[in-house]
This record gives C-alpha cells, structure tokens and sequence, in this order.
C-alpha cells in the first residue's frame, strides 16, 4: 500500500504527518495508518443527573454498544441513526462526544465538594460531564476564551440542566489573576494540532503543519502556567490533548515538571487498551512520563487522546478571592408566587438578582466582578411588571415531579415535532397557566396553556425550521 500523499478513505493526509508518525512508531506504524481506512468512531454520553443507564437502556430507540473505558458511555453507527435530531438530546439526556474523549473527565473524579474549572471548556463535552460527577453541587467553573464558542459551551450547560456552573469568556491569565491557588482540581484539554481528529475534522488535516505544532506547545505551555497559579496545595491537575505529536503531550510534560518540582504525576490506569507514555519521546528520557495514558485508534475503538494527571505537592497560602456577595435586597414575591403556583420540591440556594434576571448561585459562589460571565449557575427567570417568567434553563433543570402542571408529549404521535417547531398545541383544558412540556416525562421547555391551548414557549433560536 502506498502511503505517501495517498488519499485514503477520502482522506488526504498530510504527507510529513505520515513521515513523521512512521518515524515514531516504526513497526507499528502500518496499523495505526489502516485506521484511516476505517469508519470513525461515534459515541454519546449518558447525563446521569437525568437519567441511569438501566433506564436508557430500556427506552434506548438506536442501537448501542457499551463504551468499556468510560462511565455512561455508548458506541453507536452515525450512519445509521442521528442521535443529535432526537427529541432525547433535546431534553439533555446524553451529550454526542468522541469516545476517547470520554476517557479524560473522569480522571479529575470530581466530588459534589470541589471548586473545580475546566479551563479551555468549549464546546462542553468534558464540562458536563464533570458537572454530573458532581451532582450539579460545589462549584464548576467552565472558561472559554472564544466568545461564539463560549456561547456553544453555555448552551450545552443549559441543556444538561446543571446548575452548579458558572461560564466564563476570559484568558486563562485573566482567571489567574482572580483566582490565585483557589481550585481543588483543573482540567486543561489544551489547544492542540488535533492529529486525533484527522478522520473526522478535515480542518484540522489541512491546517497542520510541523510549525503548528511547535506553536501549540509553546501555547499549551503558556496556559499550562496560568493552570499552576490557580492549584491549590493538593489539588490535581488533568493535561489533555487530541493530537499525537510527543511536542504537544510527553514533551509539554516535561519540560512543565522541570519548570515546577512540585508538580508531580500520578499513574493513570492502564486497561482496554489505553497506553502509557513513552518516555523515549522525551528529551531528557523521562520514565515518569509512563504515567500518562495514550488512547490510539489502532489499540481501541476510539480517536486519538493523550492525558496526564498531576498532583501540587507545595503548600499554598489561602486563596484571596472572595465569595460572592448580593448587595441589594431584592423583592422576590412574584418569583415565590410562582414557585408555590407552579413548583414543588424545589430549595434553589443563594438567589441573586442581575438586572431583573434571578440565579440561583453554586454553592460558595466566587466574586465574579469584572469578569465576562455568560451563565452564573441557574438561570431561573425574568422579573417583570407584577409577574414572573421562567427561563428555558430552569425547564431543563427540573424533574417532571417539581412541576405541578405538565403535560408529556408521545414519542409515536407528532405534537413533539410541533412543539420543537414552536406551534401552539391543544393544552390538556385542565390547566391554566405555565405547564412544564416533556418527552416520555422528561422535560423539553414551557408551555403556557389558557383556555385548551397552550402557547408554545420554546426559545426561537433552538426551534427545528
């Protein structure tokens, strides 16, 4: 078979890439090629604050392979089924993610006490699913330096329905300059030259370059300082990336443990597959970097990934940042009009108005002063003249047994294609007022039923044209 400058599967890869990878990988080099003839992997991941996998398997409507190096993970056949169109990922009940990705997340084992932040957070795969380990409490703040993209990631928070989440679109060197050894655990899925992607982001296959990578590490390792500033003592510290080049992961590493003794890597498990690092990528021929995990397309069903996990040995002041704290009194009645109206078994912790817009804040909330904030944990609603409107968010937040009214729509009859397209539905004639839509009793937004009918309240921007 002809490598060189072969286009393979309809993929064109770059013909130094191919070089270079037969460089490292000599014998194996063969079969991590073929892998690009082969269909790319398609997985999505359950959202365990809405749904355990003993029920999603029972109303499961694709078919599904169980994803063995990841908690509520499942392998599905993009060419046959398009999960993203079901009513399901509507109502946030799984999020569509690369499988080896899934892998990285989990490495923080995240806990519902934690102040945690995923710095380079976009679109959202890695946030939500550290917002579900943590039981949507303690705090997680998810940062994305690129404002459309920040926009994405908020949506995707939204649609999970956590409400221990703050999003942010700063400069990791904005956020180290708030939070100063403030977080118990950081992820930092770098910028990288996205080798791992190839199959599936042409982009990425026409942008790379040999000068592109070098680039990206020089940028991994600039974030990776402002990453170190905001450890606390003990805290833990998740590198990642979906490339291969030793440049971006063993070599990043590397020269981060040198520039900080008291980073120190911890073993990640080795199973189905996953690798370690190679310490001959290295300059200095680092053993410790065995420690990492490799995740290549030839030794499992997945793209590629590298991670490495680090714990911060040195004692560290008291973090100055403060907590957050409401200046202002507010009038709440017509919020808790609605709330006794309409709700029940709902206790939203730390309200605070913004404008005339009421969120409930994560537990310990920091001040969040001159920072850009898109989303500050729960956004619950709107106070307006004599009334209170509810947010899409807090739909997606609740379960069907805190809303008083709902009305759930059937999989096999056609309402919930007209509610997605925003047209008014016949209303249950029972009900006045706000009603709680769902799917199979999982909620999708609002309604606002008045006289047999109910107004259809989904956000104009997520309606199917």
């Amino acid at each position: 078979m002809v490598l060189k400058g072969e286009t393979i599967l309809s993929i064109q890869l770059p013909e130094t890439f191919i070089t270079k990878m037969k460089d490292l990988l000599k014998e194996e080099a063969g079969k991590f090629i073929k892998t690009y003839q082969d269909e790319r992997t398609a997985g999505f991941r359950l959202n365990p604050l809405k749904i355990t996998t003993k029920q999603w398997e029972s109303i499961c409507p694709f078919s599904i392979e169980k994803i063995p190096f990841t908690d509520n993970g499942y392998y599905y056949h993009f060419q046959q089924v398009e999960p993203g169109k079901h009513p399901y990922h509507r109502a946030g009940l799984y999020y569509i993610q690369e499988p080896s990705a899934m892998a990285v997340a989990q490495l923080l084992d995240a806990k519902p006490t934690d102040k945690v932040l995923d710095l380079c957070a976009a679109p959202g795969g890695k946030s939500t699913q550290i917002g579900s380990c943590m039981e949507s409490k303690g705090l997680l703040i998810a940062n994305e330096i690129h404002s459309k993209r920040a926009k994405v990631l908020s949506e995707n928070i939204e649609r999970f329905g956590l409400t221990n989440t703050v999003v942010t679109n700063e400069t990791p060197k904005r956020l180290a300059q708030h939070f100063p050894v403030y977080f118990d655990k950081i992820l930092l899925d770098a910028p990288c030259s996205g080798e791992g992607m190839f199959r599936k982001d042409e982009e990425a296959r026409q942008y790379w370059s040999q000068e592109h990578v070098e680039l990206c590490q020089e940028r991994q390792l600039e974030i990776l300082d402002s990453a170190y500033q905001m450890l606390k003592e003990n805290g833990i510290l998740v590198y990642s990336t979906c490339t291969f080049s030793p440049e971006e992961n063993e070599q990043v590493i590397e020269t981060f443990l040198n520039k900080y003794p008291d980073m120190e890597l911890l073993t990640i498990e080795k199973r189905y597959g996953i690798e370690g690092g190679r310490p001959e990528w290295t300059k200095s021929g680092l053993s410790d970097v065995e420690k990492c995990a490799r995740l290549w397309p030839h030794k499992l069903k997945g793209e590629g990934h590298f991670a490495a996990k680090l714990i911060k040995t040195s004692i560290t002041p008291e973090s100055p940042t403060k907590s957050f704290k409401s200046k202002k009194k507010q009038d709440w009645k017509d919020y808790f009009l609605f709330e006794r109206e309409y709700l029940q078994q709902v206790d939203w912790k730390n309200l605070h108005v913004f404008g005339s817009v009421i969120h409930s804040l994560p537990e310990e909330c920091p001040d969040l002063s001159g920072l850009k904030v898109l989303r500050a944990g729960l956004h619950l609603g709107e106070l307006k003249k004599n009334r209170f409107e509810p947010n899409h968010a807090l739909a997606l937040a609740l379960m069907k047994k805190q809303s008083r009214q709902t009305m759930d729509l059937s999989l096999e009859g056609e309402d919930w294609q007209r509610y997605l397209k925003g047209e008014t539905l016949k209303g249950t004639g029972q009900f006045k007022g706000w009603v709680l839509m769902t799917i199979n009793g999982f909620p999708l937004g609002w309604g606002k039923e008045s006289n047999g009918w109910i107004k259809n309240l989904y956000p104009k921007g997520l309606r199917v044209l």
